[in-house]
């Protein structure tokens, strides 16, 4: 397999395959905000910033085929990363992630909704440069406030990666009494598939 492309899962193929004897590990890496409000049922949640943590703990207990999850694709891209860095081979992409995965009518568990990491920086970095902007009418330098902000977004989209995103998912909003990595190892050893490998 080419490891320089990650490989994608389309979601009609996660849905028959969790269907199967031997389902894959659906591990969905948004923040327990996001997870809780909309996942795929069955899944586990293991935030980004957790799984890149402690990767090497987490993969421990993932032998089986794994699909990860996020929004749209750009989290789990990065999730994938770390992992096959870490040496793990057998880990997918779901294409077009539960916003796909939603929109194609497939099973979800739905809890207390809140906005996804996305619209939330789509709104502090918009409500950052509008105030910036407004405010640079009594003190002219605010104006440098906004540039950064645009610089900053700018930057998020040449790297994938969004700096302003990673301190919003650790806000209490976003946190969740699983979001760490003693509880996430604890449900993924509660798997069947590693109690028969225990036994």
């Amino acid at each position: 397999m080419n490891t320089s492309t990650p490989a994608m899962f389309d979601p009609q193929d996660l849905r028959l395959s969790l269907e199967s004897a031997v389902p894959p590990r659906v591990l969905d890496v948004r923040t327990p905000g996001e997870f809780e409000t909309v996942h795929i049922p069955g899944s586990y949640n293991v935030p980004l910033d957790v799984l890149r943590e402690h990767r090497d703990e987490i993969i421990k207990h993932l032998d089986d085929d794994v699909v990860l999850v996020c929004r749209s694709g750009q989290r789990a891209a990065q999730a994938e990363g770390a992992l096959r860095t870490a040496g793990l081979p057998n880990v997918h992409i779901l294409d077009g992630g539960i916003t796909n995965w939603e929109a194609m009518g497939f099973p979800v568990s739905r809890g207390t909704q809140r906005w996804d990491l996305e619209r939330q920086v789509r709104l502090v970095a918009g409500s950052i440069a509008l105030s910036s902007v407004l405010g640079s009418i009594a003190a002219p330098k605010l104006k440098w406030l906004a540039a950064g902000i645009g610089a900053g977004l700018a930057a998020a989209a040449l790297t994938n990666t969004c700096a302003m995103g990673m301190v919003l998912s650790r806000l209490p909003y976003n946190r969740g009494a699983t979001c760490d990595a003693r509880t996430i190892v604890a449900q993924l050893m509660d798997n069947p598939a590693d109690r028969a490998k225990a036994s």
